[in-house]
């Protein structure tokens, strides 16, 4: 057998310390660009990969970062949040019910109940919400628009009271200095929609969306040019479709390659919409969830399995929207459902002109059962040994930004990225009067995170902007108000907000930016 390639055999082929070749590996920002090349070449070339549980066993370690440059200064520094997680209001001004609603007015026998009814009282604290962005000193805020506050019904009659609310939203952030991102889907989809067509299943609604989307447009486009039409539109399939853990509970692979074919849809039906609407400055995109995937050990059978996990987590958006045409076997298992029309596909790839990443955590895997359809063909690695967690259960791995990132540029080429979402849940400490709020694992978090970033940046990665998810603790979906994500507590019986000590460091990490 022959003799396995060693770090410092890398680093004598490649001329560099082997503490060098190692900070590398790790995606150290303190490595130049041209180094990180001619080393990364050099392991591509004699075929060496780090010893699998050595990749594993250090997923957890936490790095210690030298002083970053700073990011360019039109660089977009945000938070962001979405609708039905933080307005409350949810019967007034003309407001119809979603699928959130329902779902929380007649939650399943596992579910704590919690109402999103007041949520963070953001419809009604907009502009003192506001002020606090600008506290932070961001100068970018992602918010999603509630389409059932815009059309109560899903389609037909306009609310205009709905409108006015985001209208006074993007001149209060305007007047901040901030850059306003709108999300035109953020998973509250219309009751009535659901009621009458069956949602997403039916391609009626991606229409009824550009319908949607075009009266948002026609309002604020000439204000608002950051243009995201859905969000997490895996999570939407996933979650919806194939796990059952979100509204309307259902487990059927074949529902869930038609819903995600038509979430796709209404994408491409949208964008041309929103560039008409919101004139030539408009830069329109979508935020997809993708997760890197990596093997538990060298074996064949397990990168096979990479493959058929990374298929279902990244292909089955990227590909469609970036090449036109689904992964193979995506495709083979839509061919049977008539589900795809023509032209669909040339829709669905209408140009981006960025691409929004939301980056959580990573998969490891192992073999699994054959694919049979989304998340089969692969078993996950979990816990990770040695890794650390979130209260999610998700493992904090700032590398994976660093790889999926530098994937989606070499693979896929958008003009432009966006993180529009990293952030992360821990047991925060309660709101306390006069008492900071230590978080410092979640500053950890955001600079091992941001770490990451930069480091793709300075490879190379047309990266734009980086929007910390998210702004308050609040009304984190099936969990509730048990999952603290935010950047900024509330108390839920005053609805005071304090600012953690995270808030507190991303605001005065902005400013170094700045200097």
């Amino acid at each position: 057998m022959a003799e396995r390639v060693t770090i410092r055999d890398i680093a004598r082929l490649a001329g560099v310390s082997t503490a060098t070749v190692s900070r590398a590996l790790n995606q150290r920002p303190d490595v130049d660009a041209a180094t990180r090349a001619r080393i990364l070449s050099v392991i591509a070339e004699v075929g060496y990969t780090p010893a699998s549980a050595a990749v594993i066993l250090s997923a957890g370690a936490r790095r210690h970062h030298a002083p970053l440059p700073p990011f360019p200064h039109q660089f977009l520094w945000g938070v962001a949040t979405s609708a039905f997680q933080i307005e409350g209001a949810l019967q007034e001004d003309g407001r119809g019910p979603s699928i959130w609603d329902q779902y929380v007015a007649y939650p399943p026998p596992d579910f704590t109940a919690h109402t999103a009814a007041v949520a963070c009282d953001h419809y009604r604290r907009m502009p003192e919400d506001v002020a606090l962005l600008a506290q932070l000193g961001v100068n970018a805020y992602r918010f999603s628009v509630a389409w059932s506050r815009i059309m109560p019904d899903g389609e037909g009659a306009v609310n205009a009271k709905g409108l006015d609310f985001y209208d006074r939203l993007v001149d209060a952030l305007l007047a901040a200095g901030i850059t306003p991102q709108a999300t035109l889907y953020h998973w509250d989809l219309p009751l009535g929609l659901q009621a009458r067509y069956g949602g997403w299943l039916h391609r009626h609604t991606a229409y009824a969306f550009a319908d949607f989307a075009e009266q948002v447009a026609r309002r604020l486009g000439d204000r608002v040019t950051y243009w995201m039409t859905l969000n997490e539109p895996w999570s939407v399939t996933v979650q919806s479709y194939v796990l059952g853990r979100h509204p309307p509970f259902q487990q059927d692979n074949a529902q869930a390659l038609q819903v995600a074919h038509h979430l796709l849809l209404a994408h491409g039906l949208a964008a041309p919409r929103l560039r008409r609407e919101s004139g030539p400055t408009a830069k329109i995109g979508i935020a997809l969830n993708l997760t890197p995937v990596y093997p538990a050990d060298p074996r064949p059978a397990t990168q096979q399995a990479v493959q058929q996990a990374d298929l279902w987590y990244n292909r089955w958006f990227l590909d469609p929207l970036f090449a036109g045409k689904y992964p193979d076997e995506t495709q083979r298992q839509l061919a049977s459902l008539a589900v795809v029309e023509a032209q669909d596909m040339e829709c669905i790839a209408t140009p981006l002109d960025f691409l929004g990443v939301n980056y959580y955590s990573r998969l490891v895997v192992q073999p699994g059962d054959e694919m049979a359809g989304p998340l089969t063909g692969y078993t996950q690695v979990a816990p990770v040994p040695e890794a650390s967690y979130s209260q999610m259960g998700w493992e904090t791995f700032a590398m994976g930004l660093y790889d999926m990132l530098m994937r989606v540029y070499h693979e896929y080429h958008p003009p432009a990225i966006l993180v529009t979402e990293n952030g992360v849940a821990f047991s925060d400490p309660d709101m306390r009067t006069g008492q900071p709020i230590r978080d410092s694992r979640r500053i950890a978090y955001l600079q091992d995170h941001i770490a990451a970033m930069q480091s793709a940046y300075q490879a190379g990665a047309p990266i734009q902007g980086y929007s910390a998810w998210t702004l308050f603790d609040n009304f984190e979906w099936t969990d509730g108000y048990s999952r603290r994500f935010g950047l900024i507590a509330v108390d839920r019986a005053t609805q005071r907000r304090a600012i953690k000590e995270s808030g507190r460091w991303y605001a005065h990490f902005i400013a170094t930016q700045r200097e």
